[in-house]
């Protein structure tokens, strides 16, 4: 195991560190935000808004996240309408791809979480808030959607670590994300070993960084509990 190696490797993949933070965090936001009304749809849309939730959940669910990467990337490339629409400036860069394919994937996962999370609010304190006249909006935002937050966090955070770990996928399309700048490293000193296990490193310390992130918040919820 020549350690040298792996400290001098480690300016390099920090590098790519700021591209796979910024692929998560942003596919994350836009997940998220894609997220609760898709939930929203599976739970109390009408059979339209149910049906194209439900259809998205089960496309992007239920097929491998690189899959969905290269259609996006290779796949849509194909059409011409496509390259000759407003769009093509954004489809043919690869991190425009890869970050649409990991927030529609992350979207998909955490609309599941998220409409967990409001199944398991009480029936009961629904029925207390129609009776005391409070009206649907106040009720969801007063009462179950801070239960239901507080339910779904340790699945969210699961998902968190898994788009962080899934994020190494974006070297397949050229990204210089860790896991590229790994790669590039092996091709240039013929010791994947010494290059990856630092990439590993590297990505472990941020899942724990971000778990123990997830477990604080986590302890803070229990803490304002009523």
């Amino acid at each position: 195991m020549n350690l040298s190696l792996m400290i001098e490797s480690v300016p390099a993949l920090l590098q790519g560190l700021w591209v796979t933070l910024e692929l998560v965090v942003v596919a994350l936001l836009i997940g998220f935000c894609m997220a609760l009304p898709t939930a929203l749809a599976r739970l109390y849309g009408n059979p339209i808004l149910r049906s194209i939730a439900v259809g998205y959940v089960f496309f992007f669910r239920g097929t491998p996240l690189l899959v969905q990467i290269f259609l996006i990337y290779y796949g849509l490339s194909q059409f011409e309408a496509i390259r000759d629409s407003f769009l093509w400036p954004v489809l043919r860069q690869p991190y425009w791809c890869a970050l649409i394919a990991f927030a529609l994937n992350t979207g998909a996962y955490t609309a599941e979480v998220i409409r967990g999370g409001i199944k398991a609010v009480p029936h009961g304190q629904l029925e207390a808030a129609r009776a005391c006249g409070m009206a649907p909006f106040t009720t969801f935002f007063r009462i179950v959607w801070p239960q239901a937050l507080r339910h779904a966090l340790p699945a969210y955070g699961n998902e968190m670590i898994l788009m962080v770990k899934a994020s190494s996928l974006a070297s397949t399309v050229t990204l210089l994300d860790i896991t590229g700048v790994a790669r590039n490293l092996v091709a240039e000193t013929y010791m994947p070993i010494e290059i990856l296990s630092t990439a590993a490193l590297i990505y472990l310390a941020l899942t724990f960084t971000l778990g123990q992130g997830v477990l604080a918040m986590e302890r803070r919820l229990s803490a304002n509990r009523p």
